[in-house]
């Protein structure tokens, strides 16, 4: 039922959003999220200024708890079928990628890094990078590499994580500064 159901909202999207127009521009936002690629040099940006160096540890730690968790653990544990594979007519506009489906590994490594800017950052650069995230999940079921269900828990996840990463980080520098303030 579930995968009726998914199979109708892909093939929707295939059939009435898709055009010669927007699928470049969509190519190009599932592209950023590739390995996490934006991310990690958005991060790698932040590290490198005094200024903005917390956010960056924290966005780095959000990121790769995000990687455990869903690429070590979840993926290889549910092992979910790509829809191209299961879905009759479904036609991708990207190469195949290799891993499994459950959970999107853009979603949650986007909503990972952006929830993290969003909580941390001021509010003109959380809230692009939160439209940039929403729109790289999009971009996945536009172009047909995954269920609705993968993007949406992976959203999720990634929030999560991010919020787990950040509580972690905030007790544990926390720590450190009543450590040095005993010295």
């Amino acid at each position: 039922m579930l995968l009726q159901i998914e199979g109708a909202i892909l093939m929707w999207i295939q059939n009435h959003l898709r055009c010669a127009t927007l699928n470049p521009v969509m190519i190009v936002i599932t592209s950023l999220g590739n390995g996490g690629a934006f991310w990690i040099a958005l991060t790698v940006l932040l590290l490198i200024f005094r200024r903005t160096r917390r956010i960056g540890v924290y966005c780095a730690a959000s990121m790769l708890l995000t990687l455990l968790v869903v690429n070590v653990a979840v993926k290889p544990l549910v092992a979910r079928t790509r829809p191209y594979e299961l879905i009759e007519g479904l036609q991708i506009l990207v190469s195949r990628p290799h891993d499994y489906s459950f959970p999107s590994g853009h979603s949650a490594n986007s909503l990972s890094c952006a929830w993290t800017i969003f909580r941390l950052a001021p509010r003109k650069y959380g809230v692009p990078a939160l439209v940039l995230a929403v729109l790289i999940c999009l971009s996945r079921l536009y172009v047909g590499v995954h269920f609705p269900t993968d993007v949406l828990v992976g959203a999720a996840v990634g929030i999560a994580l991010s919020a787990l990463s950040t509580r972690a980080l905030r007790r544990i520098f926390a720590g450190k500064a009543v450590e040095d303030s005993g010295k």
